[in-house]
């Protein structure tokens, strides 16, 4: 199964999201992620992820290519401005909506911060263990 996690900027969320898939789904699926725009990776994602034990730090920020969306089987928006300015998905994709907060927007002291990533990482794996249970 062919699966895109989509948000604005393909920094958080949507990175977070492809590496947990890829590392609970394993082979049966062939994972990207990509933003409505592309920002970079964001460093706490990638920090909290490997505390976690999955790297992302090879994955790759992209912007969405909408002649990828003829080949998925599933796209994934993790957020509420990607869901709604998502271009049309073909007919032979699925399209679901998985919102999660955004981490880069939390505020307060390091730890403040770094504890708001670390609850949507944990939040985002447990939604993708359900995904590959069903």
């Amino acid at each position: 199964m062919k699966v895109l996690f989509l948000c604005t900027g393909n920094s958080c969320r949507s990175q977070m999201a492809e590496g947990w898939l890829k590392h609970l789904g394993g082979e049966a699926f062939e994972v990207y992620s990509a933003g409505i725009v592309a920002h970079g990776k964001n460093p706490r994602a990638i920090a909290v992820m490997a505390e976690a034990g999955v790297d992302i730090s090879a994955q790759e920020s992209e912007q969405l290519d909408p002649e990828m969306l003829k080949t998925l089987d599933l796209l994934v928006t993790v957020c509420g401005n990607a869901d709604a300015t998502c271009p049309a998905v073909p007919v032979n994709c699925e399209k679901q909506h998985w919102p999660f907060d955004d981490p880069a927007k939390a505020s307060g002291t390091e730890t403040e911060i770094i504890q708001a990533f670390e609850r949507v990482r944990d939040q985002i794996r447990d939604r993708i263990g359900l995904f590959v249970k069903a």
